[in-house]
């Protein structure tokens, strides 16, 4: 399994896991994927999306107000 960097906007730290999907990865840093939007290679992806060590991941938090 691939180690992965990732940045979490919410806490704005950057974090190296092993995971092998976003889902994967949401679940090991306990980051709830209602509540962001992922980002691999500045694209928008789905939890199920396969990453490895040469992407770029992000998980942004959702903003709404009225």
């Amino acid at each position: 399994m691939p180690k992965v960097k990732i940045f979490i906007e919410k806490t704005n730290e950057y974090r190296e896991i092993e995971a092998s999907t976003v889902k994967e990865a949401a679940k090991k840093l306990n980051v709830n994927l209602t509540t962001v939007i992922a980002v691999k290679n500045n694209e928008l992806v789905t939890e199920e999306e396969k990453i490895d060590g040469n992407d770029s991941i992000r998980f942004l938090s959702v903003i709404s107000g009225g």
